[in-house]
């Protein structure tokens, strides 16, 4: 594989364009919004400048990875000599499906098609495409350049051999791939969306502050932050839907999403990205502030 093809400019999409860029490969990184595209260069940019401030590349792997970029607007043009498309779009299904189609039906009759999702169906994305058998799941982690772990999902139709290439693919990017099978939530979300939910249900129940419920997990349980403020990272949005996703999925009500998250969504706190969440987000401050709401 020589040509990437990264469909979605967001923070997971430049992300995964940044790790291929660094590592070599030819990117194409495709998106309707020009201000996207030149918002996720910058963003681009800058991590890879963090990266040679700190000495884990050289100036001459950050010129490369960047001119090894090519942002393109247009979805046919920017596949058309893909030898893997990336869908990295937002968690929504009928915008995946849509792509997933057209990408099937304007790539090389070989091209590999994965999507970067986090809870949805490689099955039932494959199944709108004429090549079920080349669709897969690759799931990276955020902050993409730094989180090792990729998920390599396979669809019920997903050929051995693809997978085995996926499998490959990761570990050229230096990440550790990961493989599991189609079902809802695969194993990162299907673990995790039900302690968050759990931790967002202890607070909505009086047990215990937002402070109190990430402080118990990070030095009870060693994590680097608190499911709190985890799903204030991830994004409130993107939980809530992961959560319908394994609720639909199972039919099982320990899935369903807390009320108090459905709430915070509805009236648009989303965490970071929102400025709002569990916490408070300013610019240039790194503090962690907990929400009005939620101080005692």
């Amino acid at each position: 594989m020589k040509h990437i093809a990264v469909i979605g400019s967001g923070t997971m999409g430049n992300g995964i364009a940044h790790v291929f860029a660094q590592h070599g490969y030819l990117v194409s990184l495709i998106d309707i919004s020009e201000d996207a595209l030149t918002k996720a260069i910058s963003t681009i940019e800058k991590n890879l400048a963090r990266q040679l401030e700190k000495g884990t590349i050289t100036e001459e792997v950050r010129k490369q990875a960047l001119a090894n970029i090519t942002p393109v607007s247009s979805l046919n043009l920017g596949i058309k000599e893909a030898d893997l498309i990336i869908e990295a779009a937002t968690e929504n299904v009928d915008l995946k499906l849509s792509l997933f189609k057209q990408a099937a039906e304007n790539s090389k009759p070989e091209t590999i098609l994965a999507t970067n999702t986090s809870s949805i169906s490689i099955t039932r994305i494959a199944a709108v495409t004429k090549k079920p058998e080349l669709v897969i799941g690759m799931h990276f982690m955020n902050p993409v350049p730094l989180m090792k772990l990729v998920e390599v999902i396979r669809g019920y139709s997903t050929r051995h051999e693809v997978v085995q290439t996926i499998m490959e693919l990761a570990r050229k990017l230096e990440k550790i791939p990961v493989e599991v099978n189609d079902y809802p939530g695969f194993i990162a979300n299907r673990i995790l969306m039900p302690m968050i939910n759990e931790a967002i249900y202890s607070l909505y129940e009086g047990v215990a502050g937002v402070n109190e419920i990430d402080t118990v997990m990070k030095l009870g349980m060693s994590h680097p932050m608190g499911p709190l403020q985890l799903a204030d990272f991830i994004g409130l949005d993107v939980c809530l839907s992961i959560l319908e996703v394994l609720y639909t999925g199972f039919g099982n009500p320990k899935y369903s999403p807390c009320p108090l998250l459905v709430n915070m969504v509805l009236a648009g706190h989303k965490g970071i990205k929102s400025g709002s969440g569990f916490y408070e987000y300013v610019a240039g401050n790194k503090e962690l502030v907990v929400a009005d709401r939620f101080r005692k």
